[in-house]
């Protein structure tokens, strides 16, 4: 536990870089715009000085912490560092029966909590009377879905906000940051390309407190040149950090054909090739969720009615990445990859939502038939809206003949099922039902 109040808190300059260039100001603040940002309601909360109990939720190194210190600066607040690990309930009472007191004067205290998830069900309890009256303003940070593991009657009193990783352009700017202001290496001067900051700005994966330790630990194995200067080359970045910087574009061209490669060799039912494409993108810093939303797009666009488990599956293993992470969400991606390289392949969706589309696009004003239009007025039904309708569950088979094209468009075909593992079985199905369509019609004659 610890208490600070922020006005002379001061940050050592052998301490690491994280540190020293933690923001105080919500200026100096990087990230989060659609919470901090000019008009949005985070930052017209502290505006207006309306400031209550939150929970902050967001993966690790994106600034929780340091906003809750901000708002605490800016609050004029008492700021109680609490950690999930090591305060037991006598603590948190000794520290609410303080903050009483100190409300007595007029004093607000803030009372954060890092990974309040871990705390048990009796230690969130003991803060929930406190939170009550208003003796505290309690701010919990949790990388964990508060919902599954804030207690509710502790939850229903805090409003959540959702911290997002910080994008690469961020990283980019902390970095800059760091290397020109004094707190960092303002006073030294440091020779490093923008290739390789744009090489750790990927590799912290939208955690900044790992982007500012690896910037750190490169400026201090760098190589220290004749007239005092420091220099960071790949090659020890690449010893900094453990692995090949593989100094990947995410928007340029090679991003494109790495996600074709992937994808085409999915297609061709070649998982070994789709793995390896997929250990390059992972590896070289690309986005776990931008591939999982692609597979996604993969499971029904080339698998589609031949494999129906593939759609889910692919859901799942983009809430595998949201939920964990690299690198361990690698063998999620893995999983999934394999599947849909192994699975039936059909692209009849594909193919019939283009017929279709095409048509829409050309017969934009085609009338929706009568028959299947809802006449829920007196008028509607006047104007015949309904008339003919044929309600399918009426029927022995729960089918009937009803037309639900346009005129204009009846007996186009824009799903034709192929007869690739599922499929086929929908394929009989849909030539049973048309035949069965067409022996009624013809009966009717």
């Amino acid at each position: 536990m610890e208490q600070l109040t922020l006005f002379d808190e001061a940050v050592s300059l052998n301490a690491p870089l994280a540190s020293r260039m933690r923001p105080v100001t919500l200026e100096d603040y990087i990230g989060q715009e659609h919470l901090v940002g000019e008009g949005k309601i985070l930052r017209q909360m502290l505006e207006k000085d309306m400031i209550s109990s939150m929970i902050f939720w967001g993966p690790p190194g994106v600034g929780k912490t340091t906003l809750a210190r901000i708002i605490a600066h800016r609050t004029k607040s008492n700021f109680i560092d609490f950690s999930a690990v090591t305060s037991g309930i006598k603590e948190i009472k000794e520290v609410m029966k303080q903050a009483d007191s100190d409300r007595m004067l007029g004093m607000k205290t803030i009372v954060f909590v890092d990974e309040i998830h871990r705390f048990n069900k009796a230690q969130q309890d003991a803060f929930l009377p406190y939170v009550e009256k208003g003796s505290i303003l309690l701010i919990g940070a949790t990388t964990e879905n508060p919902s599954f593991e804030i207690n509710s009657a502790l939850l229903s009193r805090c409003k959540v906000f959702v911290l997002q990783g910080l994008t690469t352009a961020d990283m980019r700017k902390l970095l800059d940051h760091a290397l020109t202001d004094k707190r960092g290496f303002g006073n030294q001067k440091i020779q490093i390309e923008d290739r390789l900051l744009e090489a750790i700005a990927v590799f912290a994966g939208g955690d900044a407190r790992m982007a500012l330790n690896t910037l750190d630990m490169a400026v201090l194995n760098g190589r220290i040149e004749p007239d005092g200067s420091v220099t960071v080359s790949q090659e020890i970045l690449e010893q900094c950090t453990g692995k090949k910087m593989l100094l990947y574009d995410r928007n340029g061209e090679e991003h494109y054909n790495l996600i074709s490669a992937l994808h085409k060799s999915m297609r061709n039912s070649d998982p070994d090739a789709a793995i390896y494409w997929l250990a390059r993108m992972l590896e070289a810093g690309e986005d776990p969720l931008y591939i999982a939303r692609r597979l996604i797009r993969f499971a029904s666009e080339d698998v589609g009615m031949a494999d129906s488990q593939a759609l889910p599956l692919a859901v799942a293993a983009y809430q595998a990445c949201h939920f964990i992470g690299m690198p361990e969400c690698n063998v999620n991606l893995t999983h999934v990859t394999v599947y849909l390289s192994m699975a039936p392949k059909s692209n009849s969706l594909y193919v019939g939502y283009r017929k279709a589309r095409k048509d829409a696009m050309e017969m934009l004003t085609e009338p929706v038939p009568l028959q299947i239009r809802n006449g829920v007025t007196s008028l509607m039904q006047e104007l015949h809206y309904g008339e003919g309708y044929q309600y399918a569950h009426d029927t022995e088979k729960k089918l009937t003949d009803m037309e639900c094209l346009p005129e204009s468009l009846l007996g186009r075909k824009y799903y034709v099922p192929t007869e690739q593992g599922a499929e086929a079985q929908v394929k009989k199905k849909l030539t049973d039902i048309e035949e069965w369509k067409e022996n009624l019609r013809k009966s009717q004659k």
